[in-house]
């Protein structure tokens, strides 16, 4: 069944989740919306083994973050005690019992590049490109970046990426490690079907139990996602988004033409003076 902007496809135990969400494969309410969906039914059936997520979007993966929303966002008042619904969603997704393996063959930025990190494994082509932006627009990531890329690349390297705003290669984010598989556009399919039924062959048991004592050696990341949703609430609260979020849509950004060229130049507009 579909939800939302993720249509689904099944082959045994493998699941099939392809993003369709024109124009322009924002995360937005609606895709937070069917992700929740998905999970809810995926929750419900042990023998889904491993969920492969690829985008319908031939530049996008993910877009971003609807930043046209985020100017007029007002946050509530109040202590931060939870992370956001995104961060939950995504956090959701890594602790399940099943394998997922996003795809990407383009860009990922913001919530789409956090999505994908919360994904156990990711294959990439030679056109991948990922960037988290958000400190250039006022804000932190809020959707687990700040929180998983210190245990993905490590502190120092995660400082650099994220306060400079830039975009990552794909020839660096596998040098990283942030990239499991780097392949050629042409190759991308059938590397990933070979990975997915590779581990969909062993017993679901298995791979959860792999993934809970990995999980359990690396510590707990549920006080760093509430960590993170307080930051960003509270910048937020000051309104420190606004004036660079609102150069960065003059500027061109939140548009395919400009965005498939790179982001920096928006970037930079977003920082002014």
């Amino acid at each position: 069944m579909d939800h939302g902007p993720l249509h689904v496809a099944r082959d045994g135990s493998i699941v099939e989740v392809t993003i369709d969400a024109p124009p322009l494969q924002l995360v937005d309410g609606a895709f937070i919306g069917g992700l929740l969906g998905l999970l809810a039914e995926l929750d419900v059936d042990p023998s889904v083994r491993v969920v492969v997520f690829r985008s319908a979007d031939p530049d996008f993966f993910l877009m971003h973050g609807d930043v046209e929303s985020l100017v007029s966002f007002v946050p509530s008042a109040g202590e931060v005690t939870e992370p956001n619904m995104a961060a939950v969603a995504f956090e959701r997704v890594r602790a399940a019992p099943y394998l997922s393996i996003g795809v990407l063959d383009g860009a990922a930025r913001g919530g789409g590049c956090e999505f994908l990190s919360a994904l156990d494994l990711r294959v990439g082509s030679d056109r991948s490109v990922v960037g988290q932006p958000e400190a250039a627009l006022g804000i932190v990531p809020g959707a687990g970046g700040t929180a998983r890329w210190p245990r993905l690349i490590g502190r120092a390297a995660t400082l650099e990426l994220l306060l400079t705003g830039r975009d990552m290669s794909a020839d660096e984010a596998r040098a990283v490690g942030w990239l499991q598989v780097l392949t050629t556009s042409d190759r991308l399919t059938a590397e990933v079907d070979a990975l997915a039924r590779r581990i969909a062959r062993l017993p679901s048991e298995v791979i959860a139990a792999v993934k809970r004592v990995v999980d359990i050696s690396l510590g707990s990341i549920d006080a760093a996602l509430v960590a993170e949703t307080a930051a960003m609430t509270a910048l937020m609260a000051q309104g420190l988004h606004v004036g660079p979020m609102t150069r960065f849509l003059a500027a061109g950004g939140q548009t395919r033409e400009v965005e498939r060229a790179g982001l920096a130049p928006v970037v930079d507009a977003a920082l002014g003076d």
